[in-house]
């Protein structure tokens, strides 16, 4: 009876291990699959998360000095080399497309599409515009670019916090079904001898958990830290188009 006992403790999971690395090492191939696949999942999850932060702050600090170089400029001919100097804000962003445009019809305005030289370095110096529809729709395109930049990257967290669970509970329920499995074949086991093998497919239930944790709770983050930006956006493309309406529309 030892010997049988002492074959089935072998066959079924190996001696207990408290170390999580050599339960690892003896789960089934199939477990260990998973495993694998959740650790690839947690590594781009976290590579995201730390890409996203740093491109958030920057974003953010550009947001910040652009606003406070388009405040002490008297006019937008003297915002855009501004504008120009931060590539990584969302509001020059913004700004450079609806000059861009607002440009491109006080030109055809005043006859001269034909003129040669870049586009945004022409100079707007008084009421040359008759509408606004234009100006608008190049804004909210300009919104729309950029808060789908700031989204990229941001659906693989989702995607990782939906479905690492289900694939660690998947490794899980395969890991218990081979180990009562083998304990089909033998007869009746004790909890000594099935303990182990349940452990080791417990631990694709925790690695899945492990991994939709962070990528749940930075997808929330950054996808609030979007909204906030674009609310931002809108705010100062509704602003834009007030002082473009004040100033450069015919009356």
């Amino acid at each position: 009876m030892k010997e049988l006992a002492s074959v089935n403790t072998v066959d079924l999971g190996g001696h207990f291990h408290s170390n999580i690395l050599s339960m690892v090492m003896d789960a089934g191939l199939l477990v260990q699959f998973v495993l694998l696949i959740l650790l690839l999942f947690s590594v781009i999850s976290w590579a995201i998360i730390a890409t996203k932060y740093k491109n958030f702050r920057k974003v953010a600090s550009e947001n910040s000095l652009f606003l406070d170089a388009y405040m002490k400029c008297s006019n937008l001919a003297d915002v855009l080399p501004e504008a120009k100097k931060y590539s990584s804000s969302t509001l020059a962003g913004v700004f450079r497309s609806g000059y861009t445009e607002l440009v491109n019809i006080a030109k055809a305005a005043r006859g001269s599409a034909s003129h040669r030289g870049s586009t945004e370095d022409t100079v707007i110096t008084g009421p040359e515009i008759k509408g606004l529809d234009n100006v608008e729709r190049a804004l909210n395109r300009a919104c729309s670019a950029e808060s789908t930049k700031l989204e990229a990257a941001l659906g693989f967290l989702a995607t990782t916090g939906s479905a690492s669970p289900f694939i660690g509970l998947f490794g899980t329920v395969w890991g218990i079904m081979d180990t009562f499995r083998s304990i089909g074949y033998r007869g009746s086991a004790t909890l000594a001898v099935v303990a182990p093998g349940i452990s080791e497919a417990l631990i694709a239930t925790a690695a899945g958990l492990a991994a939709a944790i962070p990528a749940v709770i930075f997808y929330n983050y950054y996808l609030n830290r979007v909204k906030t930006m674009t609310l931002e956006m809108d705010s100062f493309a509704s602003e834009l188009i007030n002082i473009v309406e004040r100033y450069y529309v015919k009356g």
